[in-house]
């Protein structure tokens, strides 16, 4: 696709009296800058690329750990019992703290509905 001086010179036209030959200056200097921006988020995004392939390779070069899997002691110590009954407890603890705190949100939108 070729164009001639004629078509160069009808689309100059065109853009003229579209635009105006005040606004051409304007409008031009927002499309360079426009044109700026775009070309330095595509700079940004080619390096963060390459930051992500860096990444990447230095992932695949490192040696996976291998652990060993521990069977579940079949019978409970006595230090176990004692954690699981302080735990038993302060769950208990919890629950009856959160039931007074309920109680008195309670009474206290009661209170505050009778006014």
């Amino acid at each position: 696709m070729n164009l001639g001086p004629m078509e160069i010179g009808l689309i100059i036209l065109a853009i003229l009296l579209l635009f105006g030959y005040k606004k051409l200056p304007d409008a031009s200097r927002s499309l360079g800058r426009s044109l700026r921006i775009f070309k330095g988020e595509m700079k940004g995004m080619k390096d963060d690329d390459a930051r992500d392939a860096v990444r990447t390779r230095e992932a695949a070069q490192t040696t996976p750990v291998r652990g060993e899997i521990a069977a579940p002691a079949a019978t409970a110590t006595p230090a176990d019992d004692d954690l699981t009954a302080r735990l038993e407890e302060e769950a208990r603890r919890a629950e009856a703290r959160a039931a007074e705190l309920r109680a008195r949100a309670e009474q206290s939108r009661a209170a505050d509905g009778s006014r």
